[in-house]
């Protein structure tokens, strides 16, 4: 496996990371109706155009995974269903934090395995809010990098010890 900056975003890369980002979040965010993704898969072009940072990790010479930086903030990040749990995913957010610094994120929470695997990473709840960004009821959770052993103000609350 390999991992690639990209630099030129053609539509073939294009089309292959949206086909690759659908069957991820099919297989992954099982809370989403069918309806739902397609309505989301609409933008998925446009974000992946715009997103100031886009790694793709390759495997003989095909996208098995992504992820998109913007600032110190990893946006997206999917893997191709076949290879979860082979590292992929691990070194992608490996490379974004020693390359770029990323530090937080954000993860729906209706996605267990995702929002365990930051967790094991060393990424901590620091906020919720109950839509996401689009306004949708689907819970997300702001998580940072782990900064010392203290827990952070959200998970306080919610142990009712603010």
């Amino acid at each position: 496996m390999k991992i690639i900056e990209v630099q030129e975003r053609t539509p073939a890369l294009i089309e292959g990371l949206v086909k690759l980002w659908e069957s991820s979040v099919k297989a992954t965010h099982l809370f989403l109706p069918e309806g739902e993704i397609q309505n989301i898969k609409e933008y998925v072009p446009q974000a992946l155009e715009e997103i100031p940072h886009l790694i793709v990790a390759e495997k003989e010479n095909a996208p098995v995974g992504f992820m998109g930086i913007g600032g110190q903030k990893l946006e997206m990040l999917f893997l191709s269903p076949e290879r979860r749990g082979k590292g992929i995913g691990k070194a992608l957010l490996q490379y974004g934090v020693e390359r770029y610094g990323v530090y937080e994120l954000t993860v729906n929470e209706q996605n267990p395995q995702a929002r365990g695997f930051y967790e094991h990473m060393g990424f901590r709840i620091h906020k919720r809010a109950e839509r996401d960004e689009q306004g949708n009821p689907y819970p997300i959770l702001y998580m940072r990098m782990k900064r010392g052993s203290l827990p952070c103000e959200w998970e306080l609350r919610q142990r009712g010890e603010d």
